[in-house]
């Protein structure tokens, strides 16, 4: 299934890219859902599949975690039954991520996708992130307000945070094939009009805490030299209570030096970076290919298959996936990063598949029956 944007990607990066919200109307045309409702009903059933449901019968909102046994008790509207990660576990669904991967892969979270009967919806409400929300079966109004700092947000239900009431600058209802952008910060809400399904194309970044967390552990496990401030040019003081402002500042510069090392900090952001955002379908081999196994499946004919939505980035000429570096040379990590399937020609190198093998192992690449 291949989808096609009438996206012009520079005039919308100019104009909209974290700036504004837009409405595009048959973003993708001629539309077909790559996924019934009740597939997207089945994956809720599974235990490692991030779901929910969401209800706002007779004014009262409630929210509940799957997997889900059932759906029979929901009735025929205001509910929404919400999967995250799709794109991990339908290869139907996940091909809507591919128009998108123009943006940075790094910054991209996941493809949610929701269910919705007549007149239900989650709530108005901010996300921290910017997303895509296509419309598939059915019709959703969407009501967008403006970016605000100083909107109340309450908690409708504990799982549930709301907005306060605000000013729409997009009303609009959306059919099958049109796109919803929403930039990080802007309030929203979708009610939907029938049954329906929406495909949320999200792209998230780590907050600076985040990082400065990950960071700071990091350091702690790899850097094994501790390091203490020191003063050698240190002058007497009238008020040595006082922190002097040289002292704050050559404090500053230490930690910043850590910041600044450039090898520290692109193993670092490499292995936080490349962490899993969501459960994946990776299973290690038991037993373990050995090299000459796995050289005998590529010459038989096999095709190498990455886990899906497995994370894989490249960083100068380092490339990390998973959580750890990747010891292979550039030019077979441009070829890792850009093919999801690996087929005999693509081996003519040894030193790939040898490169390759304990990667193999650990599951990131499996063999296609």
């Amino acid at each position: 299934m291949k989808n096609q944007l009438t996206i012009n990607w520079q005039h919308f990066l100019t104009t909209y890219w974290q700036k504004k919200p837009v409405v595009i109307r048959q973003g993708i045309a001629n539309f077909s859902d790559p996924i019934t409702p009740d597939e997207l009903a089945g994956l809720a059933l599974e235990e490692d599949i991030e779901s929910r449901i969401v209800t706002n019968k007779d004014g009262k909102w409630d929210a509940q975690y799957g997997p889900f046994e059932s759906y029979d008790h929901l009735g025929e509207s205001h509910w929404t039954l919400l999967v995250q990660a799709v794109d991990h576990w339908h290869e139907s669904a996940a091909t809507l991520i591919e128009p998108f991967r123009v943006l940075p892969h790094w910054q991209f979270d996941d493809l949610m996708i929701s269910y919705a009967t007549a007149q239900a919806g989650v709530g108005p409400h901010i996300d921290n992130y910017d997303v895509f929300i296509i419309q598939g079966m059915g019709k959703r109004r969407w009501m967008v307000g403006d970016k605000n700092p100083n909107y109340l947000e309450f908690c409708a239900h504990p799982a549930l945070l709301h907005v306060e009431e605000y000013q729409p600058i997009i009303d609009e209802e959306l059919n099958p094939g049109d796109i919803l952008y929403i930039p990080v910060g802007f309030p929203h809400n979708g009610i939907s009009l029938t049954e329906s399904l929406s495909y949320s194309v999200g792209f998230k970044t780590p907050s600076s805490q985040e990082m400065l967390s990950s960071f700071a552990d990091y350091v702690l496990d790899t850097v094994n030299k501790q390091i203490y401030y020191q003063d050698p040019d240190l002058k007497l003081s009238q008020a040595p209570y006082q922190i002097q402002n040289y002292e704050i500042e050559m404090l500053k510069s230490q930690l910043c030096q850590l910041i600044n090392n450039q090898e520290l900090f692109i193993d670092w952001f490499g292995k936080h970076i490349t962490q899993p955002m969501h459960e994946l379908d990776i299973i290690p081999l038991d037993p373990p290919y050995t090299f000459e196994e796995l050289q005998q499946e590529i010459n038989d004919g096999s095709q190498l298959h990455r886990v899906p939505s497995i994370r894989i980035f490249k960083i100068g000429k380092q490339g990390f996936i998973h959580g750890q570096r990747i010891a292979l040379n550039e030019q077979y990590i441009d070829l890792l990063c850009q093919k999801e399937i690996l087929t005999e020609k693509d081996f003519n190198d040894p030193t790939l598949l040898n490169g390759m093998l304990d990667l193999i192992n650990q599951g990131f690449w499996y063999f296609s029956d």
